[in-house]
């Protein structure tokens, strides 16, 4: 039941602070979240991992499919040599959910001492 809600809570707080701050301030949420509920570094990270990955691989083919991925097509020619969208949207999850991961990996550190 905590890991659910820590995920969740991680998701919706993230999204909510980037509104109104820069992208780094998910770890920021998986940092209060981490801390505020208790669990151990491993499913902490977990959380954290998933709840950033999956919000921004949601966010990211949300945002990619509304221009049918023609920009998703040039950056990832860019960055990634080979045009595949998915790819890019793939790589930009595993980011935010590193990211989001060690945020919450700190943030439970943080509540042991």
């Amino acid at each position: 039941m905590k890991f659910t809600v820590s995920i969740l809570l991680t998701a919706l707080l993230s999204f909510a602070l980037c509104i109104f701050l820069e992208w780094w301030s998910i770890a920021i949420a998986a940092f209060i979240v981490a801390a505020a509920i208790h669990q151990v570094p491993w499913k902490a990270f977990l959380s954290g991992f998933l709840s950033l990955f999956l919000l921004w691989v949601i966010l990211s083919w949300i945002i990619s499919s509304a221009n049918n991925d023609i920009l998703a097509q040039k950056v990832s020619i860019i960055i990634l040599k080979k045009e595949s969208p998915g790819l890019l949207i793939l790589v930009t999850g595993i980011i935010g959910g590193l990211v989001g991961g060690f945020g919450a990996l700190t943030g439970c550190f943080a509540r042991k001492l």
